[in-house]
């Protein structure tokens, strides 16, 4: 295998654009292109007479395309074999692929970091003022190029890697389905139930607000806080968690305990209220003032109901007496205590939170095997690219055989 080869795009592909005039009375199926090489984004339908575009580029099947001016977001791809009629415009150059390169083999790279740094670094400036990457600048990418029968074996194996992770994430995917599934029983279960207002139940908070004056304190301590992007709905994600440098008082004052309940203030209407129960997770964490904590104080209530009801039926309550402003909604304090929580029996409570605790473990858990295969994916395919791992020559022949 000693004939691979450090080459340019340039000299594997090559600029191919179908340019077509467009029709006023013709429809055009539109797509664009996800960042990171996940690839097409297929957009709706649009008429001729919809489009200032004189001219459209047609995309065909095994072509190279990417967007100018996100290229170094990674938006990048090939578009799939059975790609039907589809069009962009002309910020999306297309290639073709030489008989030197496989469009599946280009397509494993258009996945891996390192290509978008490439991409990256072709585009300069930054923001709205970023240049666009121009296909004679990208054809100089240089890329690392086994022989054809080297690539379709990577293609192969590969793909029933990637197999794997699409089965997983439909799994994911059907257990976040029996949850709203789940759900929908509950609320409808519950329906015309005595209800009480959470700030009846659980004594609110708002957590820590940026103030100057707290800084000038002599005796500041560090201390980790949530934000509102590590309080996701039944779930919180702590990969990454802040701290933030505060008052000994009002750190001791905003920890949170187990059995705290958070929701989260504002962002998008649909993720209003969402939260989770806080574990004891992080010791001494505290909140940020844009994630509101309920400690329940009646002990005939269960926190990890009423975060159930709060993610659920509290979907469609705070969608509805939430406030929007532009771009963003959010929720106060005051909405917040009304919000009415079911009054039954901490047994009827307790039996609808473990049943829908026990369709969350299995998502996480599924969750937790997708988050390790894809680690081996990207490790997997570095290492077949950079030939630190290699499928021997008898594999190809076996697929011959078996094809």
């Amino acid at each position: 295998m000693s004939d691979w080869a450090e080459t340019t795009l340039g000299k594997v592909m090559t600029l191919d654009i179908n340019a077509i005039e467009v029709e006023p009375d013709a429809s055009y199926e539109i797509v664009g292109v996800l960042n990171r090489g996940r690839g097409l984004l297929y957009r709706d339908p649009i008429l001729g007479t919809g489009t200032s575009y004189k001219t459209l580029n047609r995309i065909a099947p095994g072509q190279v395309v990417y967007s100018r001016l996100k290229a170094f977001e990674g938006a990048i791809t090939v578009a799939p074999a059975t790609l039907g009629s589809a069009y962009a415009s002309q910020e999306f150059p297309t290639f073709t692929c030489s008989e030197r390169l496989l469009p599946g083999y280009f397509a494993l790279l258009t996945t891996m970091p390192r290509f978008w740094d490439t991409l990256q670094n072709l585009s300069t400036g930054m923001g709205g003022r970023r240049e666009r990457v121009k296909p004679r600048d990208f054809l100089t990418v240089r890329v690392s190029l086994p022989p054809p029968g080297a690539q379709q074996r990577i293609v192969h194996v590969m793909a029933a890697v990637d197999a794997h992770v699409e089965a997983l994430a439909d799994e994911i995917s059907k257990a976040d389905a029996v949850w709203w599934a789940l759900a929908a029983q509950m609320t409808e279960a519950l329906d015309g139930a005595e209800t009480a207002r959470l700030d009846s139940v659980a004594d609110i908070s708002g957590g820590l607000t940026r103030n100057r004056k707290d800084f000038e304190q002599p005796d500041l301590i560090e201390v980790p806080y949530l934000r509102v992007a590590n309080v996701l709905r039944r779930h919180l994600d702590l990969r990454e968690v802040a701290t933030i440098k505060t008052t000994r008082a009002k750190a001791e004052a905003l920890r949170l305990l187990p059995g705290d309940v958070l929701f989260n203030e504002g962002g998008d209407k649909d993720k209003l209220g969402r939260g989770d129960v806080w574990k004891g997770q992080i010791e001494n964490c505290i909140h940020q003032n844009h994630v509101f904590r309920a400690r329940i104080t009646s002990p005939d209530f269960e926190p990890r109901f009423v975060s159930a009801w709060g993610n659920t039926f509290g979907r469609w309550w705070f969608e509805t007496y939430g406030t929007q402003t532009t771009g963003i909604a959010s929720i106060n304090k005051a909405t917040l205590s009304r919000f009415p929580v079911p009054r039954v029996a901490l047994e009827v409570q307790r039996a609808w939170a473990d049943r829908l605790d026990s369709v969350v473990a299995v998502h996480e858990m599924l969750s937790g095997e997708l988050a390790d295969l894809r680690l081996f994916r990207s490790t997997l395919l570095s290492a077949l690219v950079d030939r630190e791992t290699e499928i021997p020559d008898s594999y190809g022949a076996l697929l011959e055989a078996v094809s």
